[in-house]
């Protein structure tokens, strides 16, 4: 069979047309190719991976070291899966979780829930206590996907949690021969191999890919029926699950590939560091590929070395990921060593990436970093620089096809702002969420007359490209990795010594922010900072721990005595530029010294803000030259 690459037409529907748009300023600056309204395909999400399947099907869909696994033999495999979830009780809406790190069984779960009609809940496996039983029990599933190594925890719980069923994997599982028995010695020999107590209610993940019998439940009404249940940190500490459907998760593709129709021309290879457990990793490295009928090569931990080497090796042309990870790859000492050349784009969130950092990177690797913004309400991106047009660096450039973008008054909500005046972004569009599940409170303050307000304060310039200059409400971006305050907080206040704290992001030059900890201790009482992060780290996820702690006698408050969270930020903000030494930092394996931490996360991801800065003044005509510089950014700064 001739295997044919996807046009942008074909693919996405794209007609050119009349938009309710028309006068936006942002549409002068679409590349020729990119219509300003698509015709959208109103299908089951699954399509694109059947597609991929029939039309390209010997095509590699994934990479993991030894193994490859084309599209073909991904769609049998996802539909073998569903048909084991269903004969293991999952019905169509039932919500099944994956928690997994990046690796071929991820996607193969992934596409067998959808297959089976379920719900996909990410979860991520450094979750600890608190977080694994209140997004279990939110979300109500029933049957669990995860690795070996998460099951020590997941067993200390398991009469709390409600699972029914756990379907348990190893990292050998996704290696080939001679890999596979390889990687199960090591385990045996350091020791990190665990011991399941299999039964009827923790089965082997080979148990779902048992059989030939094969399943695919047809989506009735894409536009109603979940794809994903997506949990975003809230500003109460409790995460929310953002109703994602089959068209919204759909549409959102679809406009990305309207965008980067270059992408579209001819096969590619994505590098997946971002993980699947964020929304980003999983639209841009399990869902978008399948558009491109790209191939993937999942990371399940990132190492800057390895992954240098493995762009060289699979010949990587897109890398999705955060300024931290493009940045920790410069740091290498020998990053020239490698042949880097077939890289093409880095699409790039949640923090802005230095000028000067951006353009080494683009003139040693030869791809063009891409700022962009989204959020998991959004499916998740809502902007993005035109790949082959007019960038502005540090913007997250302009709204996609169908999105329509304000900035309104963050007093009411309801006041247009002029270019060049800061406010909260709003947006409605079709990848835009159905509501948070079961929590009609969050729903209603988030989307308010068809309009989903963001949290972020953003500006707009005349050229309508948007630019993030602060977050309205409290979340901490560490590495790409979205932190509730209130969470870290609460915990603080558990400990025995502890009578007041606060936790507040204070910038950091390549995680974009590092958590710093306030805390006042009861009368009488003394404390150590070891002590107190140590506490912290048996309760949070290793990201979620304060890197700096600040013994005060007493916190700022208002007059009716809530703490000034924003008013600590902007102090440490104020030191760091008068050039005042931080608190000491603590590593990660919680040792307290006097450097900066790691230029990025262990995993780091994406996250659901976008660039933060004012735009640089870089420009570039249709061709992709440069052209004189213009000055964009705000008049008005908060």
């Amino acid at each position: 069979m001739e295997e044919k690459q996807p046009t942008p037409d074909s693919c996405v529907g794209a007609q050119p047309g009349a938009s309710p748009l028309e006068d936006a300023p942002w549409f002068r600056y679409y590349e020729q190719e990119v219509p300003h309204s698509l015709c959208y395909r109103n299908v089951a999400l699954y399509t694109w991976l059947d597609e991929a399947a029939e039309h390209t099907p010997r095509r590699l869909a994934c990479r993991f070291f030894n193994t490859k696994i084309s599209y073909a033999r991904l769609r049998e495999e996802a539909e073998i899966v569903a048909a084991n979830l269903k004969a293991h009780g999952v019905r169509p809406g039932d919500r099944v979780g994956i928690m997994l790190p990046n690796l071929p069984q991820t996607v193969v779960a992934f596409w067998g829930i959808l297959k089976a009609g379920g719900v996909v809940t990410m979860i991520n496996p450094l979750y600890m206590e608190k977080e694994l039983l209140h997004q279990i029990h939110d979300s109500g599933l029933r049957h669990l996907i995860t690795i070996d190594l998460c099951w020590p925890k997941l067993e200390q719980l398991r009469d709390r949690l409600g699972i029914e069923r756990y379907y348990i994997t190893t990292i050998a599982e996704g290696l080939s021969f001679p890999l596979t028995w390889l990687q199960r010695v090591k385990a045996w020999r350091d020791k990190s191999a665990k011991k399941i107590p299999y039964d009827g209610n923790v089965l082997p993940f080979s148990t779902l890919l048992a059989g030939r019998t094969r399943l695919s439940v047809p989506v009735k009404n894409p536009e109603e029926d979940l794809a994903l249940l997506q949990y975003t940190g809230g500003t109460t500490g409790l995460s929310k699950g953002a109703m994602l459907t089959h068209s919204n998760v759909g549409a959102n593709i679809q406009q990305t590939g309207a965008v980067l129709h270059c992408l579209m021309h001819e096969p590619q290879v994505i590098m997946a560091v971002v993980p699947y457990f964020h929304v980003y990793g999983l639209t841009t490295c399990v869902v978008l590929p399948t558009l491109l009928r790209a191939a993937t090569v999942p990371i399940p931990r990132f190492a800057p070395g390895e992954l240098l080497a493995g762009i060289e090796k699979y010949k990587v042309t897109v890398l999705p990921g955060a300024p931290s990870i493009y940045i920790a790859l410069l740091q290498q000492k020998h990053a020239r060593a490698y042949a880097l050349k077939t890289l093409k784009f880095c699409i790039a969130g949640s923090a802005p990436m230095p000028v000067e950092s951006l353009r080494q990177f683009e003139a040693e690797t030869g791809a063009k970093i891409i700022e962009g913004y989204g959020l998991s309400e959004a499916s998740p991106i809502t902007h993005l620089n035109p790949a082959q047009g007019m960038r502005k660096i540090g913007s997250i450039g302009v709204p996609f096809p169908d999105t329509e973008a304000r900035i309104v008054d963050m007093e009411l909500g309801s006041v247009p702002m002029p270019p060049g005046k800061v406010g909260e972004l709003i947006l409605r569009g079709p990848q835009v969420m159905r509501g948070y599940w079961n929590n009609p409170d969050e729903t209603a303050n988030a989307l308010r007359n068809g309009w989903l307000y963001t949290g972020d304060i953003a500006v707009m310039d005349e050229d309508g490209y948007f630019t993030i200059v602060d977050r309205k409400k409290d979340m901490i971006i560490v590495g790409g990795y979205n932190v509730a305050p209130r969470e870290i907080d609460e915990v603080l206040y558990e400990h025995p010594k502890v009578k007041e704290a606060v936790t507040v992001g204070v910038p950091h030059p390549t995680r974009g922010e590092t958590i710093k900890a306030y805390v006042v201790l009861k009368d009488g009482e003394k404390a150590e900072r070891a002590e107190i992060i140590a506490w912290c780290r048996q309760h949070l996820a290793n990201y979620k721990v304060p890197r700096q702690l600040e013994f005060r006698e007493e916190l700022p408050k208002t007059l009716v005595g809530k703490i000034l969270r924003r008013a600590l930020r902007a102090e440490e903000v104020a030191r760091q530029e008068a050039g005042h030494c931080p608190e000491p930092y603590f590593t990660e394996e919680g040792e307290e010294n006097g450097a900066s931490l790691p230029a990025s996360s262990p995993a780091a991801s994406v996250s659901d803000a976008g660039a933060s800065r004012p735009p640089a003044s870089e420009k570039q005509d249709s061709t992709g030259k440069e052209s004189a510089p213009g000055q964009t950014g705000s008049e008005d700064t908060p």
